[in-house]
């Protein structure tokens, strides 16, 4: 299996993560790699950004690996395919592969990654709007009609986009979690073109909680979000509802909630976050999130500077969380326990794999 790079003809059948437009806004280069068998033909396309920060060059995925051709033995073509995909990046001069965004779930992952299982709540678009309304769960329900008798209402357009931003950062500084530039944001949206809503939920003309959700016809993405201090009840909850209607009534197939750890601490802000995720009727749709050094000391300063900024990234987060459990992740792939926290997560909530 080879690595070579690849002219890609982005269609609404694919992710939105995986269009020019997204990937230039983001980066400060950006590009497709495909994987090619022995015969030449093409089985796994993978689009990466190129991030340049302080003489380190850091490669980011904003989406797995495509599959093209899908056969028995893929997963283990696939990682031959990443280990190809290193090669590759290793000797055009990228010094390390950062984490990918929350909404990229790998099945599989290279030899000497860190790895740490993951997984992301996707919601099918594709049945009757009222057998989504009935998967929503009552807790739910009850909140969104309580929001709609009190007034909230949900209105969508880029014109939104500068209160969305202050929303968003103001909800991240509460948390004490970075968040891009507002610069970086615009770009972004403007490298999104007309491939994604904005949502902003409104009572009495004041802003109680937004969504920014980049969208195709693959899947729509809950990227960011936010909410006031003191938000009406159940307005956040209205507001993903009428973002699922909407895409649903637009043709989207999915709905990505984008992100949910596994197992996450009884009590903590992430349980929190993956049941309100949860409630809506999506599966949980596991796999990994991974990083890995491509020259010693350059990703070495990487590492350095993400633990001093925020205490690590989310690989480094989560490798904490499984230790503090007696659960380890080996150089290459996941050990057991943290393998097992998968199946249990989904076996806990009744739910599969998606």
């Amino acid at each position: 299996m080879t690595a070579v790079p690849l002219e890609f003809e982005w269609q609404p059948e694919f992710s939105i993560y995986a269009s020019p437009g997204f990937l230039a806004a983001v980066g400060d280069a950006y590009g497709w790699l495909g994987g090619r068998d022995e015969g030449g033909t093409l089985r796994f396309i993978l689009p990466y950004t190129i991030v340049r920060r302080h003489g380190v060059r850091m490669v980011r995925f904003r989406v797995e690996t495509i599959v093209t051709q899908p056969t028995p033995d893929d997963m283990r073509e696939e990682r031959q395919f990443l280990n190809a995909c290193l090669r590759w990046f290793k000797g055009h001069g990228a010094h390390v592969i950062i984490p990918a965004s929350t909404n990229t779930l790998f099945r599989t992952f290279p030899d000497g990654a860190q790895a740490v299982p993951y997984g992301s709540y996707v919601l099918d678009l594709t049945p009757p709007e009222e057998e989504l309304w009935n998967r929503v769960h009552p807790k739910h329900r009850n909140v969104i009609r309580g929001a709609q008798k009190k007034g909230v209402q949900v209105v969508t357009g880029l014109e939104y986009a500068p209160a969305a931003y202050d929303l968003i950062a103001e909800t991240f500084r509460r948390s004490a979690m970075p968040l891009m530039s507002r610069r970086a944001f615009d770009c972004m949206i403007r490298g999104l073109g007309n491939q994604v809503q904005v949502f902003v939920a409104l009572h009495k003309g004041v802003v109680q909680a937004c969504a920014v959700v980049p969208f195709s016809r693959y899947s729509a993405y809950y990227a960011y979000g936010g909410t006031s201090a003191s938000p009406i009840t159940g307005a956040s909850n209205l507001l993903q509802w009428e973002a699922i209607r909407h895409f649903r009534a637009f043709g989207t197939q999915r709905y990505d909630f984008c992100g949910a750890r596994i197992n996450p601490d009884e009590g903590s802000k992430a349980a929190g976050l993956a049941m309100f995720k949860a409630r809506f009727g999506g599966q949980l749709r596991t796999g990994y999130i991974w990083k890995c050094p491509l020259h010693p000391l350059l990703a070495a300063m990487y590492n350095w500077g993400v633990r001093l900024l925020r205490g690590g990234d989310i690989v480094d987060q989560e490798r904490r969380r499984y230790a503090g459990r007696s659960e380890t992740i080996n150089g290459g792939q996941a050990a057991s326990p943290a393998s097992k926290a998968i199946a249990d997560e989904t076996s806990r909530s009744g739910l599969q794999d998606g």
